[in-house]
């Protein structure tokens, strides 16, 4: 006996059926020529195929064969339009509207039999598909080739490598895993190119302190180099550059708090009333900088500010976090056993002029065991308070000295509170 389906589903299928219609007839109201589908043909189509559905739900015996039919029938519809020309002289064969079809007469089987959530998703994305061509068209023609080849060698590298890397030490050196470290690698590298696409394709990330921001997202001490640079030659920008280097440092820290979130939860919590704090201190200092820094003069232009990364997905920069990462957990293991936790202070202290990712990585996921949580979270905060120290430098440096004197200060303020929150944290 064939079951009644409910009146929620029938309600559900009804609606996303007109709702696909009615998107479908509004996109193509404006073309000359007539498009199989619509308002009352997509109803139809997703009723016809719940019916089709009910008949046998187990073998989907009619219900393929009315899929069959539709086939045959948009196949001889597509063939009739690839004779035609458009103004142009291009072939008509664009396949979306055979697909919507498609889509309406499956989307009755879908509304009654699985979650509403897949059927009201699938019919959203449809909609947003179609009707966003445009958009869609002109960002495929902005996006270079070099960029579809390096998200497809995130894909492989996330979906292919990882999977694949095995889960267990291969050396007594390190408690690190090679799925530990790509894992990292994978973190880190989404997380600085969701922020160079941004700056990359988005214009607003080249206004205001849009870009600084973003920078932080990527890496504070190249947005530092930047805005430090821009500070000094051209005093219009010098505003937004100063106010910019310590929004940076202030993104800073909430990046690296998310880092280690996503690593361990109970680390991020001893750092989060440290990290938070000097986050808060950081935009409260921004906002006051924006508000009461020299304003430009009338007649100065705002120029367009170049990104300030480059791809992180490419092989180089990818290759070379992981070898820091690998060599960062053996040095990290060998400060512990010789010098115990003052040795990994040390190390903090040092990698600060560099690059401080793999260090914090090593320390969320393990790598120097023997450590209590305060000591990993005073460690890290000495990192991030060591590069501030860097950062100040080369702020006074590029700008030559004038231009940033405030904003290196501030760096230099927060690398001490930094380092006043460690000896807290850890208890000294």
């Amino acid at each position: 006996m064939i079951s009644a389906p409910s009146f929620t589903s029938i309600g559900l299928l009804l609606g996303l059926s007109l709702f696909l219609g009615l998107a479908f007839e509004d996109f193509f109201a404006r073309a000359e020529t007539k498009r199989p589908g619509g308002i009352r043909t997509f109803p139809l189509l997703a009723m016809v195929g719940g019916l089709l559905y009910l008949f046998d739900p187990a073998r989907f015996v009619p219900f393929t064969g009315g899929l069959i039919a539709l086939g045959a029938w948009l196949a001889i519809f597509y063939c009739q339009r690839m004779r035609e020309q458009r103004d142009a002289g291009e072939p008509n064969v664009g396949l979306v509207v055979p697909a919507l079809n498609v889509l309406a007469y499956v989307l009755g089987a879908v509304a009654l039999a699985l979650p509403p959530w897949v059927a009201v998703t699938t019919t959203v994305t449809a909609v947003l598909l179609l009707t966003g061509r445009e958009r869609l068209h002109a960002l495929a023609r902005r996006v270079e080739i070099k960029e579809i080849v390096t998200a497809g060698e995130f894909l492989i590298l996330t979906g292919i490598v990882l999977p694949l890397l095995p889960n267990t030490p291969v050396t007594t050196l390190t408690a690190i895993t090679p799925r530990q470290a790509w894992l990292a690698l994978v973190v880190v590298c989404t997380l600085s190119y969701a922020s160079y696409l941004a700056q990359r394709y988005w214009s607003a990330a080249a206004r205001g302190l849009w870009m600084a921001a973003l920078g932080g997202l990527y890496s504070s001490t190249a947005t530092t180099v930047v805005l430090a640079r821009q500070a000094k030659s051209d005093p219009a920008l010098r505003r937004n550059a100063q106010a910019g280097i310590t929004l940076a440092t202030a993104i800073m820290y909430l990046r690296i708090f998310a880092v280690v979130a996503f690593f361990n939860l109970t680390l991020a919590r001893a750092l989060a009333p440290s990290l938070c704090g000097l986050s808060i201190t950081g935009l409260a200092i921004c906002a006051l900088q924006y508000r009461f820094g020299p304003r430009p003069a009338p007649a100065a232009k705002s120029t367009t500010v170049p990104p300030t990364s480059v791809n992180p997905l490419e092989l180089g920069p990818a290759a070379l976090f992981a070898v820091l990462f690998v060599a960062v957990s053996l040095v990290s293991n060998w400060a512990k056993a010789q010098f115990g936790a003052s040795g990994i202070y040390t190390l903090a202290a040092i990698v600060g002029v560099t690059d401080i990712d793999p260090f914090v990585l090593n320390l969320a996921q393990g790598g120097t065991t023997g450590l209590s949580n305060n000591a990993l979270a005073a460690a890290i905060l000495i990192a991030a308070s060591s590069n501030n120290i860097l950062k100040a430098l080369y702020a006074a440096f590029f700008a030559g000295g004038r231009a940033t004197a405030i904003s290196a200060a501030i760096l230099v303020l927060l690398a001490f509170a930094g380092v006043g929150a460690a000896l807290v944290v850890a208890g000294l």
